[in-house]
């Protein structure tokens, strides 16, 4: 079963014609980190209708695909290569939901009055 030590998205899109190998040298180059550390490493194409998640575990190498029938994937503006995101952010990024509004804290929302 897939259960990576923490989430991590590329921002730039990709060419998801690339395999596992072009994948994992990408993580090691374009993003600085250690593809072997048991994190999850997603990748979306241009349009962002489709992702795709590189994970290496014990065993071997997980690499997974997931598109979406309607609508894109939320994703984070360019900037940093690399955005951190927790279990259920990435939940709600799988589901084609805008996990980033879902994401906000309570504290940050206006009072009622």
């Amino acid at each position: 079963m897939l259960s990576p030590s923490g989430w991590w998205l590329a921002v730039a899109p990709i060419d998801l014609r690339c395999g596992i190998d072009r994948l994992l040298v990408k993580v090691q180059t374009e993003l600085g980190r250690e593809a072997r550390d048991g994190g999850a490493y997603v990748f979306r194409n241009r349009a962002s209708t489709r992702i795709k998640v590189l994970c290496v575990d014990a065993q071997g190498v997980w690499l997974s695909v997931r598109r979406l029938h309607e609508g894109r994937f939320v994703w984070p503006r360019a900037g940093d290569a690399l955005c951190a995101l927790t279990p259920a952010q990435f939940a709600w990024l799988s589901a084609g939901v805008d996990w980033q509004r879902l994401s906000l804290r309570i504290e940050g929302l206006p009072k009622a009055v």
